[in-house]
């Protein structure tokens, strides 16, 4: 069985970066489980401080605390800077004896959900949503290979269980590493993604599914008169410092063409992103890699364009 997934490696998005710089402006382990927990009410300052696009916040649990995305505040009102933050990631792995996918926890992020109440609930607390980023894993299972209707759906109970077991507020799909074809496993379909997210909305009607735009999954949204596109809350571009408007039907409220990773992007590129997603009418913006340093400045760079305030860093 290959070793999960240590962190995510983007060389298409090194290679865009600098392009995006000069053509910005024109689209281009065990424990006890977790029992299970209503979503928490927002704070009323949380809820009502804030205004503007809604702010994104991967964070590799295998090298950082899931809490950081709740460690900083907008100086003039005192919202959060983040609005959801994604626990990276999950696996979806392939179990070659009984021929199946399996939803697949390594060390880490299994314990950040066996530790939901002090790594989870304190940003439920806040207003902030949590939610489960699953990506393949180089061993031949991916979303858009399940080759019927009850794998794909057996595979969406994994995902909505756990979501409610541990109360998440949410999956994203983020289909790279999958290696389709490794293991005897099938080539991608055009009916998998479909039956795995209709299944997946059916399960938890009202839970954020976010899609990372790439991979054969991404491009497999319609089959059969079925498309799932509306099913989908969130679906954001998956190539940091660029601009990159998602192929999927739906409005601006629910898209980031906007990506951007803290601390390597640079400041400037972030402001730029930061405004032209406000300048354009789009609702989300993407943020990966929040680790555990004062990144307030490069934080700042995008809450000032997003909602004209600087954001404050407390440890």
């Amino acid at each position: 069985m290959s070793t999960p997934i240590r962190s995510r490696v983007r060389t298409a998005a090194l290679a865009l970066s600098a392009a995006a710089v000069l053509t910005l402006g024109t689209t281009a382990t065990t424990g006890a489980a977790a029992a299970p927990a209503p979503d928490p009410a927002p704070s009323p300052a949380s809820a009502s401080a804030k205004q503007g696009p809604t702010s994104v916040a991967y964070i590799e649990v295998n090298n950082h605390s899931m809490l950081n995305a709740g460690k900083y505040t907008l100086a003039d009102g005192g919202g959060n800077a983040f609005d959801v933050a994604v626990i990276f990631a999950a696996n979806i792995n392939y179990d070659t004896n009984s021929k199946k996918a399996y939803l697949h926890f390594n060390e880490n992020v299994q314990r950040v959900l066996d530790n939901a109440a002090t790594e989870i609930r304190p940003l439920q607390q806040k207003g902030i949503k949590v939610v489960l980023s699953v990506l393949g894993n180089h061993q031949g299972a991916g979303f858009a290979n399940f080759t019927s209707q009850q794998t794909a759906s057996a595979f969406a109970k994994e995902m909505s269980d756990t979501v409610a077991e541990y109360g998440l507020d949410g999956i994203d799909f983020d289909d790279e590493y999958a290696e389709y074809g490794k293991n005897g496993t099938a080539q991608p379909n055009d009916s998998s993604f479909v039956h795995l997210v209709t299944a997946l909305r059916a399960n938890m009607p009202d839970k954020i599914i976010s899609l990372y735009n790439i991979g054969p999954a991404a491009s497999r949204l319609s089959y059969g008169g079925v498309d799932v596109s509306s099913k989908f809350d969130y679906a954001w571009n998956p190539y940091y410092g660029t601009w990159q408007v998602p192929g999927i039907g739906l409005p601006k409220s629910r898209l980031s063409p906007a990506a951007v990773e803290i601390g390597r992007t640079s400041q400037s590129t972030v402001t730029s992103l930061a405004r032209r997603t406000v300048g354009e009418g789009y609702g989300v913006y993407l943020t990966y890699n929040l680790d555990g340093s004062d990144r307030s400045a490069d934080v700042s760079a995008f809450t000032r364009e997003l909602y004209g305030s600087d954001a404050v860093y407390t440890p």
